[in-house]
């Protein structure tokens, strides 16, 4: 089995991140393609950079010159995953989604702690259109930008840490979910601190893609995911 898994800003190491995080869970047998686009931000934290970036993963996903079996967008709360739908034929899954419905089965609420605050409408609305959003307790932020999470790792890891602490305690949640593709280093000084599950959302994703592909499931197309009608498309790559 081989899956792509998209980053959806360009920070090249970020993608070195996600992989790692993907392939510590991949099954023997599953290979882990990591792919950057080629344009867009260095990281993305409001909806310029979000919907840049669902174009740029598009266009990654179409020029990638080989088989795959499934596709992971890695970028916690981003726009894009339905266009991708459309134009492929093997399961496409979201980190965001695939983290909440994970961590629905781990608990009767959960929380998000993710990076500044300008992403926590984001990430609250992309929960509402996947039909996530009931049983999530709250979206908090750690105040720590997305590249913040690189070059100042301790002070991430506290302020995450806290704030995980913050929705256990005040909010009541069950379950922590990590609301950046970049936090899955993280999930282990988590869960020692709270005391509850932690769900990274790559890592997630990964059994949630392997799941689907092992079942022999992809997306439904008589209806909302049907591909894109023909029709001249200028400058974009070729379907």
């Amino acid at each position: 089995m081989r899956i792509l898994v998209a980053n959806v800003n360009t920070t090249e190491t970020m993608t070195e991140g996600i992989a790692e995080a993907a392939r510590a869970v991949a099954s023997a047998g599953t290979e882990i393609v990591p792919i950057t686009p080629a344009f867009g931000a260095e990281s993305c934290e409001g909806n310029f950079e979000s919907y840049l970036a669902a174009i740029a993963v598009m266009d990654a996903v179409v020029r990638y010159d080989g088989q795959y079996d499934a596709v992971i967008q890695a970028g916690y709360g981003e726009h894009g995953r339905e266009g991708l739908q459309e134009l492929l034929t093997v399961p496409v899954v979201d980190i965001t989604e695939a983290a909440a419905s994970t961590a629905m089965y781990l608990g009767r609420s959960y929380s998000v702690v993710t990076t500044l605050d300008r992403a926590v409408p984001l990430i609250e609305d992309r929960l509402i259109l996947a039909g996530l959003h009931d049983r999530c307790a709250s979206v908090r932020s750690s105040g720590m930008s997305v590249l913040e999470l690189e070059s100042e790792p301790e002070r991430a890891i506290e302020a995450i840490v806290a704030e995980a602490q913050l929705a256990v305690d005040v909010d009541r949640a069950e379950v922590i979910v990590l609301g950046c593709g970049g936090m899955a280093e993280l999930k282990d000084r988590v869960v020692e601190r709270c005391g509850v599950p932690v769900v990274d959302g790559v890592q997630a994703a990964v059994a949630v893609a392997e799941g689907l592909v092992n079942l022999g499931l992809s997306t439904s197309k008589v209806r909302t995911y049907a591909p894109p009608r023909p029709k001249r498309v200028t400058g974009f790559p070729s379907r």
